[in-house]
């Protein structure tokens, strides 16, 4: 099983970046055989993703009483489910699906977590044991079980889905940050933009953020893969995506009651999810071995 891999949050990010260190990051990613692996993968998986309906060979919603859990043949590659439907139709489909949420979902709890980072970080005092409280009681909690209690509540549906899974992913993007502006509000051009008399947005924004920025973005790319997986787990239960909507995890839900009789139906969309979070580990590690090079993994 693929376990999440979280940054640390007392790693201070380079400063001083420039076309150097990019190209010095790349070069090094490049060498990184997993990288190839997972943007092969991820390539692909955004492909599709844009192609939508179009990459699909049938309609995804047609039903066909006729071809009811045909088995994989030429005519339909990965079977048909139990209403009739091309199941690799409905599976291309679901990329866009999985991917968008997935997307929404970091985007949110970025814009919350890292907002939050930046004020509890450098402001400090109440303001920083007030947040960081609130935070802890989210991390209390495993993220999945608090998304499946936060969507329960809200109500079965992709969009309640997509809020409870940012809900409880936002604590950990809030002490990453934190935690590194803990150490950089104590660099040299940070009280020299103090002493010069710029405002506190201005240092947040202009000064502070572009350093932490880096650390943000390899968070990301290593929890979309575990975003889709979460989606996915919703979705399973009934908390997500509602049938006909061919989501992975809503459509492995319809094929609980076939997976004797029907063995492709709960299997395509489970490689899917398979490859999907696979993809974007193996790619997420790559850039934080990349990237930070306090936190390569030892091969």
């Amino acid at each position: 099983m693929l376990s999440s891999t979280r940054v640390s949050a007392t790693s201070v990010a380079p400063r001083g970046r420039g076309a150097s260190y990019l190209r010095r990051s790349l070069r090094l990613l490049a060498r990184i055989p997993s990288a190839w692996i997972g943007v092969t993968i991820v390539s692909l998986l955004a492909a599709v993703a844009l192609a939508g309906p179009a990459a699909a060979p049938y309609d995804p919603f047609h039903i066909s009483a006729a071809d009811k859990l045909r088995p994989p043949s030429p005519v339909h590659p990965f079977g048909t489910d139990d209403l009739g439907r091309d199941l690799l139709s409905r599976v291309l489909t679901g990329a866009r699906i999985s991917l968008a949420v997935a997307v929404v979902v970091l985007v949110l709890a970025m814009v919350v977590g890292v907002g939050l980072g930046l004020v509890a970080g450098y402001w400090g005092g109440w303001m920083d044991e007030v947040l960081m409280r609130t935070t802890d009681v989210f991390l209390a909690f495993p993220r999945l079980v608090l998304a499946i209690a936060i969507a329960a509540t809200l109500g079965p549906g992709l969009s309640n889905s997509v809020i409870a899974i940012a809900l409880s992913w936002w604590p950990w993007y809030t002490r990453l940050v934190r935690g590194q502006l803990l150490s950089l509000r104590e660099q040299e051009y940070v009280l020299a933009a103090v002493s010069l008399g710029a405002g506190r947005p201005r240092i947040l924004l202009r000064h502070l953020l572009p350093n932490v920025g880096s650390t943000v973005v390899i968070q990301a790319s290593i929890d979309i893969g575990f975003a889709i997986l979460a989606t996915a787990s919703l979705s399973f239960i009934g908390l997500g995506a509602q049938p006909p909507t061919p989501e992975w995890g809503a459509i492995i839900a319809q094929a609980r009651s076939y997976m004797v009789d029907a063995w492709w139906y709960p299997t395509f969309p489970g490689l899917a999810i398979f490859l999907a979070v696979l993809g974007f580990n193996l790619l997420g590690n790559a850039v934080r071995d990349a990237f930070d090079p306090r936190l390569r993994s030892v091969t």
